[in-house]
């Protein structure tokens, strides 16, 4: 699902990759629908790429996305009443392991807009089921190894 979302930087907003041509990719901004060429010179990240810091592992952004929209019943998040201390409160009430000094209040911000963009488009599932039962298998099989 995240796959096919992306960041670019310099542009506002996410975008869903269409289809791609020669040195560039087609990609369409998910809340207007415009479509348009992203060019080999553009850094393009796939939201499935990015991981936030914790106090153990990286933690995909799908599952924080999935974490929030749980804390949230499925509503979006109010950013801009949201100030430095308070950013910072909610979301470790969604990720209360999450590394205070190397997260950023803007990677904080990020992550809500880039929520409430995902939301407002129709996403409600960030993760695919198929990958977090995959993932409890692998652990399940290494606790037996042990």
């Amino acid at each position: 699902m995240l796959r096919e979302i992306i960041s670019i930087t310099g542009k506002a907003g996410l975008f869903k990759m269409i289809g791609h041509g020669n040195r560039r990719i087609i990609v369409e901004d998910v809340t207007t629908g415009k479509r348009f060429p992203a060019l080999e010179r553009d850094k393009i990240v796939s939201l499935a790429d990015i991981a936030m810091y914790t106090r153990g592992d990286d933690k995909p952004l799908g599952e924080i996305l999935d974490l929030t929209y749980a804390y949230q019943d499925g509503k979006p998040v109010d950013v801009k009443a949201l100030d430095g201390a308070k950013l910072r409160e909610t979301f470790a009430a969604i990720l209360p392991d999450y590394d205070e000094e190397r997260v950023h209040d803007s990677d904080i911000k990020k992550l809500f807009n880039w929520y409430n963009i995902l939301l407002g488009s129709g996403m409600t599932r960030f993760t695919k089921e198929e990958e977090k039962e995959e993932k409890e298998e692998k652990e399940e099989k290494e606790e037996k190894k042990d």
